[in-house]
């Protein structure tokens, strides 16, 4: 194969310049979600609305969530953190196609099926737990959290930067939570994982989808705890379909 006949150095200024283009397009994207500052906020802000969709179509009673600033660099900070977020979630397409593109010489053509679809499902996959959160889990914790009250005299008031690190983080989460089916489809085509042993040990799994379920929502509304734990549990009986019983 033409890999074969690179040295060590050629290789390495292959990856050099797909890092390179990684990196222009993660800074062109940012600066480019950075300079739609009221599309993107408007989209990050919704759920602190009552009208937004989740509410509306769940007839939740109207409240209200106050945002404040409390840090002279707070809001530039979150500007660019929030577009620099975006820009990953969006150009990260671009970055398993260089990735793939530098190791797919070294790859017969069945390995590299294999891998597209990997690559194609765990980013899938990622994208529906992150629209899972915006739309379900996030809104609902965000109201249990930012309405509760242990006194009428006591009001809260999030900061911005609370706000979105939490949307960020528990996107990031439930993402990753989302590879479930992706991890143990690897795991059984290692060998490392049965069938068999995901249904014998089912009682356990419930039992780690609901503590997981708790840390991704800090929160004891029980309604939120089952939003989180329901499509995670659908993955986990997924995965014992799409798997196969084989021996190491």
């Amino acid at each position: 194969m033409k890999d074969k006949e690179l040295s060590f150095w050629e290789h390495l200024d292959v990856l050099r310049g797909a890092m390179w283009r990684i990196l222009v397009a993660i800074v062109a994207m940012a600066a480019v979600m950075f300079c739609l500052r009221d599309t993107l906020f408007s989209i990050v802000l919704a759920p602190s609305n009552s009208d937004f969709i989740t509410f509306r179509l769940t007839g939740t009673t109207p409240f209200q969530i106050n945002l404040i600033n409390t840090l002279l660099t707070e809001q530039f900070y979150v500007h660019i953190k929030v577009a620099i977020y975006a820009a990953l979630l969006f150009v990260s397409p671009y970055v398993i196609y260089e990735i793939f593109h530098f190791i797919s010489p070294a790859l017969y053509e069945n390995e590299k099926y294999y891998a597209t679809r990997i690559c194609t499902s765990a980013y899938a996959m990622f994208v529906i737990g992150t629209l899972l959160n915006y739309f379900l889990v996030f809104p609902f914790t965000l109201h249990f959290l930012g309405t509760y009250q242990v006194s009428t005299d006591i009001h809260n008031m999030l900061t911005l930067e609370s706000y979105t690190d939490t949307l960020i983080c528990m996107s990031l989460m439930l993402g990753l939570v989302f590879e479930l089916p992706v991890i143990c489809w690897l795991l059984s085509a290692m060998g490392i994982l049965k069938r068999s042993t995901m249904r014998q040990y089912r009682k356990h799994a419930i039992v780690a989808i609901l503590i997981v379920a708790a840390i991704i929502t800090p929160t004891t509304d029980a309604m939120t705890l089952f939003i989180v734990s329901l499509p995670i549990w659908i993955l986990y009986e997924i995965s014992t379909l799409i798997i196969k019983d084989q021996t190491l």
